[in-house]
């Protein structure tokens, strides 16, 4: 196996922002390209993540693999990628080391132990939803970020034309959108989660400006960061309590 991103930028931040909510995951090679499905500890939250094969310079896989890494590693040899850098992945037949090279002004050279990593080998879920909402990730950010100041968790409302998200506890916070501001393609739904984890998620911003927003009545929801043929998606379980 030999792979080789030309501005491995976009890879870097991603595996940056699912190594916020999962440590060790599969990380699976195919001639598609490069997948990614984990779920973090407490199986409240999904992340899945897909590079094409045609965004790679090079593209070697023979079989397909599957590498399990601990994302933190991964994400110290990736900081190290400056601008202007190339990145080539290696792993032999009979290795069970993955080579990292970074080619710049100089070639550097670095070796991640790979490991068995526990779990049932996942697929991210199919579902209808009743509302999709396709808005600015920096709006989603903004948005996310006052509901922290007053709760730790919000409320999605979508009608047709209209929607809001907002939190209450013993002080509130509220934004609301027209479907002159945000693509609202709904009938009426309502479902609450946690700020916690949508923190984690609008990190997304980093590498999309949009943030599609795909929820129904009290059932999971499903944010997708889409950039170009990548997708970075995350699912999150609602919140059940019925008051901030």
């Amino acid at each position: 196996m030999k792979l080789k991103l030309e501005d491995p930028r976009l890879f870097a931040n991603i595996i940056g922002i699912i190594s916020d909510l999962v440590t060790e995951v599969r990380l699976k090679i195919s001639k598609e390209g490069v997948n990614l499905v984990a779920v973090d500890p407490a199986s409240v939250a999904m992340v899945y993540f897909n590079i094409p094969a045609d965004l790679f310079s090079t593209f070697e896989a023979e079989k397909e693999e599957v590498l399990g890494i601990n994302l933190d590693n991964l994400k110290n040899v990736l900081r190290r990628c400056g601008l202007g850098s190339k990145l080539v992945l290696e792993k032999g037949d009979e290795e069970n080391i993955l080579k990292l090279s970074i080619q710049d002004k100089i070639k550097r050279d670095f070796s991640l132990a790979l490991i068995d990593v526990e779990g049932e080998e996942r697929e991210m879920p199919q579902w209808e939803f009743d509302s999709v909402v396709k808005m600015d990730s920096d709006a989603f950010v903004d948005v996310i970020e006052d509901c922290k100041v007053v709760s730790d968790a919000c409320t999605f409302i979508a009608e047709p034309n209209k929607f809001v998200v907002e939190a209450k506890g013993l002080n509130s916070a509220r934004a609301e959108f027209s479907s002159d501001e945000v693509e609202i393609h709904s009938g009426n739904s309502i479902a609450r989660f946690s700020l916690e984890y949508l923190s984690k998620f609008v990190k997304g911003a980093k590498v999309s400006n949009k943030a599609v927003l795909n929820f129904s009545d009290n059932h999971p929801m499903r944010i997708n960061f889409p950039t170009g043929n990548v997708m970075l998606s995350f699912i999150l379980a609602p919140r059940v309590e019925q008051d901030d």
